[in-house]
């Protein structure tokens, strides 16, 4: 019964995975045909595309509060209709829909994303990093799917507002798998030492360093994910191969989505893991904006690799930092909530870069250096230690090998 359980409740986590990001994803490469028939500025395109992250930031740390009051499974539920929700508002003729509609999808995204490590940590504790690889791979995948399906949905359906809509479908389909198969559980932790949890949280240093790690490298996965085409393009990329490089990126992080957390078990800790997939990231870069455009296949794999690997250990430090569920729900919702917030900004500098004339090489040199600044970060998040608070007081313990 309990392997049944198990069973379905990662075919739930992947359902809802692969919701977690076409609604960002989708947009991209609609966002000139957009610019021309919703009337829509540079500066307004570029809104568009920060807002749903800037979003996901705000709403993550209301999740650990909604899951307190209503139960995290209801709360993952609400937030799958508030995606849907979102998605459909998107493509209606009212003047500002585009924006709120992105606005709810990203909120839903933040509460839905903070809340799923935490189940995995309930559900599957022993096996949580592994898991969490395998849900970083859904969302890759579902990024993927929205990036490279919204054009041929538009010409399917006969117009972008259908195009956009029509991912709802996908969050409606989660919504009936999870409301119907969702694993159920009586609500744990006592609320007078949970109240005071994000207070306590914000005290540590350690969830400092994973907030920070957890933002920088988002960062640069929006700043890639919104600006790699464009990028590409000022160095003599035609836009089909632009496309194509950014496609071969996406599929590439599924494979180190899956594997990071494999690897990282290999060792005492997980800094050797997180220098590596930092350090596939930078090169990626270099190979794609600055070493000669011979080299863009293999930067675009390598790329994706350090990318993909790289956002699967920074949710997989949520769990293995935290002693139980509920700490994982509390310091995921802060993780992300900050991190998130953090992330939104690296977009709308790179687009300030460009506006004040910045060349591709001296964008490519100042992500590089954010990178650098980033394995800082990764070296003092990826030591063996986890929060615990099994003593009525929250603590920094350090643990033993993981695996």
């Amino acid at each position: 019964m309990a392997n049944r359980r198990s069973i379905t409740f990662i075919l739930l986590m992947v359902a809802v995975g692969l919701n977690l990001r076409p609604a960002m994803s989708s947009v991209a490469p609609l966002l000139t045909r957009l610019q021309e028939s919703a009337g829509l500025s540079a500066t307004a395109a570029g809104l568009l595309t920060t807002l749903p992250v800037l979003c996901l930031g705000l709403s993550a740390p209301l999740a650990p509060l909604l899951a307190k009051r209503i139960g995290s499974e209801r709360t993952l539920s609400a937030a799958l209709l508030l995606l849907a929700a979102g998605l459909i508002l998107r493509g209606l003729p009212v003047p500002g829909a585009l924006f709120i509609g992105s606005a709810m999808a990203g909120s839903a995204i933040g509460i839905g994303g903070t809340l799923l490590p935490a189940l995995v940590k309930r559900e599957l504790p022993d096996s949580a990093d592994l898991l969490t690889g395998l849900y970083t791979m859904a969302l890759c995948l579902g990024g993927a799917l929205g990036a490279g399906l919204s054009v041929p949905l538009t010409q399917l359906l006969g117009s972008w507002q259908a195009s956009l809509m029509s991912w709802s479908l996908l969050a409606l389909f989660a919504l009936a798998l999870w409301h119907f198969q969702m694993p159920r559980s009586a609500l744990t932790a006592s609320p007078t030492r949970s109240k005071s949890g994000t207070l306590r949280l914000l005290k540590q240093p350690l969830t400092w360093h994973v907030m920070l790690f957890m933002g920088l490298q988002s960062s640069m996965a929006y700043i890639v994910f919104g600006w790699l085409p464009t990028l590409l393009v000022d160095r003599g990329y035609n836009e089909a191969d632009a496309g194509w490089t950014m496609a071969v990126s996406i599929m590439c992080q599924l494979a180190s989505a899956l594997g990071a957390p494999w690897i990282a078990r290999m060792g005492r800790d997980q800094r050797p893991a997180l220098l590596l997939v930092l350090l596939c990231t930078g090169v990626g870069l270099w190979m794609l904006l600055v070493a000669p455009l011979m080299w863009k296949w293999p930067g675009a794999a390598i790329l994706g690799i350090g990318q993909g690997g790289s956002f699967s250990l920074a949710l997989s430090l949520l769990v293995l930092r935290t002693a139980n569920s509920r700490l994982a729900g509390q310091l995921s919702g802060l993780v992300q909530g900050g991190g998130y917030t953090l992330a939104a900004l690296g977009p709308f500098g790179v687009g300030v870069l460009l506006q004040a004339g910045a060349d591709t090489s001296t964008i490519a040199w100042l992500l590089i250096g954010l990178i650098g600044v980033c394995c800082g970060f990764a070296l003092l998040a990826g030591r063996n230690h986890r929060l615990d608070d099994q003593t009525g007081e929250l603590l920094t313990q350090g643990v033993g090998r993981t695996g």
